[in-house]
């Protein structure tokens, strides 16, 4: 599943007044300036112990000006400063742009790649296999999911008196979701016991418009039975599966809210 990212803005190269050119150009005239009453210093010196090694110089400074007049004409302080600072500006935006796409791409195991200017495609890549993953990067897989589909305000909150809620969220229409985690192996399903308590904080302690179980495994009927009759929301583990490659829906479309 792909998201576009953010094209990268074009630059503005017509403004009529740049900070950091102006900057640079007084740089620039501060050090000609030092170097100019250092010359002058020296030359000074020069003239009052040396008369003749200071006519000597003159002289062949004059020369080299005169030779080199047509070069001193080209050169443009402002102008080499008006291009530096269009460089620093480039590469400032190029920067923007690739923490702009990061920002959107949400967190996770997602990826994003800026290169030369080129726009990128941001790729989400849950876990293959969510059962190699411990109970705390599980919880965290499900909370990237959701930020992956839209939701805001995502939440790990899993933990020491969670009250049943591991992940809160809120959709893109606005509903708070609850969703608690449930990392178990093939052969142990998800037991009626298991929603009674998750049934039973859901809704009254945490506010949940929607509620769903989330696990690598399956339920039991009984289980099944008791969530349709509280409107939990139950996803297997091949659901699960679906959820993440994107060719399933979500735990909120399931329980018939769209998106």
């Amino acid at each position: 599943m792909t998201v576009p990212s953010r094209p990268v803005r074009p630059l503005d190269r017509e403004r009529r007044f740049n900070l950091r050119a102006t900057a640079l150009f007084f740089a620039l005239l501060a050090l000609i300036l030092c170097i100019l009453v250092f010359v002058i210093r020296t030359a000074a010196d020069i003239a009052e112990s040396r008369p003749l090694w200071a006519g000597s110089i003159v002289v062949m400074g004059i020369a080299a000006a005169h030779l080199g007049r047509s070069r001193w004409r080209r050169f443009s302080a402002a102008k080499y400063a008006r291009r530096a600072a269009e460089a620093l500006e480039e590469a400032a935006e190029l920067a923007s742009a690739k923490s702009e796409v990061l920002t959107d791409a949400g967190h996770g195991d997602s990826a994003a790649q800026v290169l030369d200017g080129e726009e990128a495609t941001v790729v989400l890549d849950p876990p293959d296999d969510d059962a190699e993953l411990d109970p705390d990067e599980f919880e965290q897989a499900i909370a990237d999911l959701c930020v992956r589909d839209a939701c805001r305000e995502v939440e790990v909150v899993g933990g020491a008196g969670d009250l049943g809620a591991d992940v809160v969220a809120v959709t893109a229409e606005g509903l708070r979701i609850v969703i608690q985690c449930k990392l178990y192996g093939d052969d142990n399903k998800v037991g009626s016991q298991d929603l009674q308590r998750f049934g039973g904080t859901c809704f009254t302690v945490h506010g949940a418009d929607i509620a769903a179980l989330v696990t690598t495994s399956d339920f039991t009927t009984p289980a099944l039975d008791y969530a349709q009759q509280c409107g939990i929301v139950c996803v297997n583990g091949e659901e699960l599966r679906a959820w993440s490659d994107g060719t399933g829906p979500s735990p909120w479309e399931e329980a018939g809210v769209e998106v």
